[in-house]
């Protein structure tokens, strides 16, 4: 096996390995083995390719790094460190603590392009980076300023490539040859339960190549000079997208080296020790680092501020050339909406506008897609149904990178995660549709979203029984509940098409997390407010849309989506046998509970006990709005294979029913 060629060269690559191994020993916890076998991977790429400034991260034309092995954390700590990022020696010996900002797996932030440790998540993140890249180039680039012009370069292990969501992404991104997209494997054959060969037998390079990836190797993963080589042979094809398969071994210098022994948990004193013995290395002090390791390695500093002057001096001739493109750019990357670009939505649907959501949503989308350039999105093999198709923006492809429109195949997993790759990387406002029913098969990508605060629109169409003749695989139920249970997500569930404008409008406004938009398959008829306040109220989480009189009412009627119109009407047969009776859409929980409370009271009147929610869901979570005297109607089954109006008919939904449930509960 070829060793490290120069004493430099290998002082830096057990650096990395051994401040991953003390700090591991430190906490008590950790993954030494990646680390150590990665390390020459990982450092060749960062000293000899990397194009980034340690002291502007946020630095625009920079590559994107991401560590899909999130698990190797220490990977990518210790080389912000030694780089001259805001990362100091003391947080790498916090590893793991608490108020650390070096947690078990990367979390994002300044220097940490996106949280990863899911595996196989960080890989999809990363097609969406160059997806981003790729889009913004043609859109922006012109002859002679190659002013969006980088690489996203991905770590990958055994673990990420036998996840679905890694193969879901590397086939739509060889199909769209990405060619600016790299990324270095791990082949170390080790995983927490042995070797890769009980799960994993296929060849993982003829895969890549059916995927219409460059594979190159595999390689010594050891040998900088043939690392150097691969990566410069990646970035000479631009046409497809590179696998650089790189054998290594796991835990390399341990005497465990090569085993799972060294996968998930400290070396323990005696292994380090002997590990240190092996590659030279001094016993003490713990998270030594050589003083020419640190001045060569800080040259990144240097190399990224030079590279980033020559990149503004670059800009600054663009935007005398091309002023405006240069003003949108900017204002892109900052995540800025254009003067004026909701007005479109204001009174885009007359008062009585009977539509389904997702017609509305597909209208409203139209109507600020040409004022807001930056949205991008697209469907998993749906956008006839949910209505995700800008018209005129044409299609993403190799040929068009210009294209808007997003064809992500049967791939809501993929789609998901290449969303909040797209959104992490700048300049872009990501949408994706699918049926609510799919949500589940995008729950991880969701998840990391809210937990990153990513500006990511969710477009879920077909939302309840009213799905109808398909039957409950394809009706949701308990979905509603499972993503308001997500911290960060904002859940909006419209009443009818005014509502959808609005809910538009307030994703767009949600710059601090995904919002996901939850509409039906079926017509709705245009809510009657006669509360004196508009569909806007959507804005605030919920709102009075009917009351009976100016006293207060008896009982509430809470509702979302397609219910609020069977309320409405029983409200109105309540108020015909002298019932005082107030309907309360309540489309967004989360922005509701960011109300004050004298709104919230004024909303739901805490006097008022009787409460009644509706909604064709699960009942989870409404115990909070109805209170102990409250009731719920709500689905405590699956739903069955029949036309909608019979569907919400047999399971309650009916204004009949919402009367007869009203009145037992006054009665109590």
């Amino acid at each position: 096996m070829n060793q490290e060629s120069t004493n430099v060269d290998r002082l830096c690559v057990n650096t990395i390995r051994f401040l991953a191994a003390d700090a591991v020993q430190k906490a008590k916890s950790g993954h030494p083995g990646a680390p150590m076998g990665m390390a020459p991977m990982a450092y060749v790429l960062w000293d000899r390719f990397l194009k980034h400034n340690p002291r502007n991260p946020a630095w625009p034309d920079r590559d994107r790094f991401v560590l899909s092995a999130g698990h190797a954390s220490m990977l990518l700590y210790s080389l912000l460190h030694l780089t001259g990022y805001d990362m100091p020696l003391e947080e790498l010996q916090n590893f793991r603590q608490w108020g650390s900002r070096t947690p078990g797996h990367p979390e994002r932030e300044p220097g940490v392009e996106t949280t990863t440790g899911p595996l196989g998540q960080g890989f999809a993140n990363a097609v969406g980076m160059a997806i981003a890249e790729r889009h913004l180039s043609a859109v922006f680039n012109r002859p002679g300023h190659e002013i969006i012009n980088h690489f996203t370069y991905v770590l990958a292990s055994d673990g990420d490539l036998q996840e679905g969501v890694s193969a879901e992404a590397a086939s739509l991104a060889g199909t769209l040859r990405l060619g600016k997209l790299i990324c270095l494997y791990d082949d170390n054959g080790i995983q927490i339960e042995g070797s890769t060969e009980v799960v994993f037998t296929e060849d993982v390079g003829e895969r890549f190549r059916a995927y219409s990836w460059q594979v190159i190797g595999p390689i010594d993963g050891f040998d900088l000079s043939a690392l150097e080589g691969a990566i410069r042979e990646a970035q000479a094809d631009l046409s497809k997208p590179s696998l650089i398969i790189c054998r290594t071994v796991i835990g390399y210098g341990s005497p465990h080296q090569g085993t799972a022994k060294v996968h998930g948990e400290p070396l323990g004193e005696e292994n380090l020790r002997a590990a240190k013995e092996n590659l030279g290395w001094p016993q003490e002090p713990s998270f030594y680092i050589p003083e020419e390791v640190l001045a060569h390695m800080r040259k990144a500093v240097e190399r990224g501020q030079r590279a980033e002057r020559a990149w503004r001096r670059r800009f600054r001739a663009y935007a005398r050339a091309y002023p405006e493109l240069a003003a949108r750019l900017q204002a892109q990357l900052r995540g800025e909406l254009p003067s004026g670009w909701d007005q479109p939505l204001a009174n885009l649907f007359p008062p009585d506008a009977a539509l389904a959501t997702r017609d509305a949503s597909g209208k409203a989308l139209n109507a600020i897609a040409s004022l807001v350039p930056g949205l991008m999105g697209g469907s998993a093999d749906l956008a006839p149904s949910t209505k995700t198709i800008i018209e005129g923006a044409g299609d993403f492809s190799a040929e068009n990178p210009a294209g808007r429109n997003m064809h992500f195949g049967v791939r809501e997993h993929a789609m998901g995660a290449i969303a909040n790759g797209m959104a992490i990387h700048g300049g872009l406002v990501p949408y994706v549709g699918t049926f609510l029913v799919f949500s589940d098969y995008m729950r991880p990508p969701i998840r990391l979203a809210a937990m990153m605060g990513l500006r990511v629109v969710y477009v879920f169409t077909h939302d309840s029984i009213g799905v109808g003749e398909d039957g409950p695989t394809h009706q949701p139920i308990e979905h509603l509940a499972a993503l308001r249970a997500i911290p960060n997500l904002t859940v909006i569930r419209p009443s009818d098409a005014a509502e959808t404008a609005q809910a538009w409008r307030a994703a767009l406004l949600n710059k601090t997390g995904p919002t996901a938009l939850i509409l039906t398959r079926q017509k709705v008829p245009a809510i009657e407010r006669t509360a004196g306040i508009g569909p806007e109220g959507l804005l605030r989480g919920a709102y009075v849309v009917w009351e009976s009189g100016a006293g207060r009412p008896e009982i509430l009627l809470l509702a979302t989506g397609s219910e609020v119109a069977p309320a409405i009407e029983a409200a109105r047969m309540l108020a015909a046998e002298g019932i005082a009776a107030r309907v309360v859409a309540m489309p967004c929980w989360e922005l509701f509970e960011k109300q004050p409370r004298k709104y919230k009271n004024s909303v739901l009147p805490p006097a008022v006990r009787a409460r009644l929610a509706i909604e064709a869901g699960v009942r989870l979570g409404w115990d909070r709005y109805v209170g102990p005297r409250g009731d719920v109607i709500c689905m405590t089954r699956f739903g069955a294979s029949a036309p909608a109006e019979v569907l919400l008919k047999q399971f309650g939904f009916a204004p009949e029913n919402i009367v007869a449930r009203a009145k037992a509960l006054l009665k109590r």
